[in-house]
């Protein structure tokens, strides 16, 4: 029991390495901070660039809550927004979508790679295998869903979106020049379910 607990320890440091080290990948953009005033963390900073940061919270009525999960209980918050600090044009605001979720599926590639060859490794046990497929089976599913709700939130009339998930939070960043409640409680509605995630653990900025 003590070798298992052992390997699995060991196998979990390495899986946190790895994906530290591929969000730090996104380090040396611009700083920003939550319209609540808190400072985000450095996956998060460096995932988001210099997007413009709304409330994790927007009022949604019984009727918009219907529309979106069904029963769900309605989501009561208030919006604040946050300027940016330079206008960019739209080719610049395309690049940046279309960058950011290259360089996200890159991170994931990566991770998966590495836990395959721990996987195929003679030197792995049977024990730190099964934990790495695992984890290789949660991380397809969490890009499935990532794509599945950026598709969802495209058909609310947005532009273009783009998601990462960090450990205990996710950044959702629209092309957009602002977000009224009722879209903002859209975007929330479809994050939380399919991601299933906490209201207040989901960050919404424009671009």
């Amino acid at each position: 029991m003590k070798r298992l607990k052992k390997n699995q320890i060991i196998l979990s440091v390495t899986a946190i390495m790895l994906i530290a080290a591929g969000y730090l990948n996104y380090t040396g953009k611009a700083n920003n901070t939550l319209a609540t005033g808190t400072l985000l963390d450095s996956e998060e900073m460096a995932s988001i660039g210099d997007a413009t940061f709304v409330s994790s919270s927007a009022t949604a009525s019984e009727n918009e809550m219907e529309n979106e999960i069904g029963e769900e209980e309605n989501i009561q918050t208030n919006v604040v927004v946050e300027t940016t600090a330079a206008e960019v044009n739209n080719s610049d605001e395309s690049e940046y979508f279309t960058k950011s979720r290259l360089d996200r599926d890159k991170m994931y590639a990566a991770t998966l790679d590495s836990y395959q060859k721990m996987i195929d490794s003679e030197q792995m046990s049977t024990e730190q295998k099964s934990i790495a497929q695992t984890e290789i089976q949660n991380i397809n599913q969490e890009k499935n869903a990532v794509m599945i709700t950026e598709n969802l939130i495209k058909t609310k009339g947005f532009e273009d979106v783009v998601l990462f998930v960090n450990v205990d939070s996710i950044s959702v960043i629209v092309k957009a020049e602002g977000l009224s409640e009722e879209e903002i409680a859209q975007i929330q509605n479809i994050v939380s379910r399919e991601l299933k995630a906490n209201v207040e653990n989901i960050h919404i900025s424009m671009k």
